[in-house]
């Protein structure tokens, strides 16, 4: 019944927020067409459902074949390929609002395990691929709330790409293996309200009260926690 319910939810949510956001949908549509390089929406191939490839929507925040620049898909803080209303729709979420349309057509869910690419599968654990097989991917999910910090995380290690693939996918895939152990509408819904929650608190540490049972913080983000 969870898997029925939480798509019948899906549809009705994504559905009115699309109807509701309409107007900011038409707004931030046309300055990303008058400005930078007028590029509206940034799609990339992920890994859906079954391992099944589909066509990630957001829209743009970055310059084009920015992803072959240097870092690739990974984003620092202040970032020079991010455009200047880039960094707004970024530091606000607006820029994921597209993925609502994938939410709605059955490619994504309001909350499940991050979208990944087919190359970034390859560096996970077998379990942890064979969890993300059954599932579909999420707009939001516990990963997103942890690390909220991580364009800061990176961007003060001395090789971020390193640090990235070393330290915070093993743990990333850590909380993914929890939500998909523990899922459930209860806790769908808290990673809901969280996810809002951090966008206006990002210091706050209520995720880890709610959620006391995470695995345990490595040892970076314990510092890092410590000195926000």
């Amino acid at each position: 019944m969870y898997i029925y319910t939480k798509r019948i939810l899906d549809v009705l949510f994504a559905g009115l927020a699309l109807i509701l956001l309409s107007p900011l949908f038409v707004i931030i549509m046309i300055i990303l067409s008058l400005t930078s390089e007028k590029q509206v929406f940034f799609r990339q191939e992920r890994i859906g459902y079954r391992y099944k490839p589909f066509v990630m929507l957001k829209f743009s925040t970055m310059l084009k074949n920015s992803a072959r620049m240097g870092l690739g898909t990974m984003t620092l803080r202040n970032d020079d390929r991010v455009t200047t209303f880039g960094k707004f729709l970024r530091l606000t979420k607006l820029n994921e609002l597209p993925q609502l349309v994938n939410i709605f057509i059955g490619e994504m869910s309001f909350v499940g395990p991050r979208p990944l690419l087919f190359k970034d599968l390859e560096k996970f654990p077998s379990n942890l691929k064979e969890a993300i097989y059954h599932s579909k991917p999420g707009l939001t999910g516990i990963g997103q709330i942890v690390f909220r910090d991580e364009e800061i995380l990176v961007t003060k290690a001395k090789d971020p790409i390193s640090f990235h693939i070393s330290e915070i996918q093993p743990y990333k895939g850590e909380l993914e293996l929890w939500y998909l152990k523990n899922k459930s509408l209860i806790l769908d819904l808290q990673i809901i309200f969280l996810t809002s929650w951090v966008i206006f608190f990002p210091q706050s540490i209520l995720p880890y009260k709610i959620f006391d049972e995470l695995p345990s913080k490595p040892r970076f983000l314990q510092i890092h926690n410590e000195h926000v």
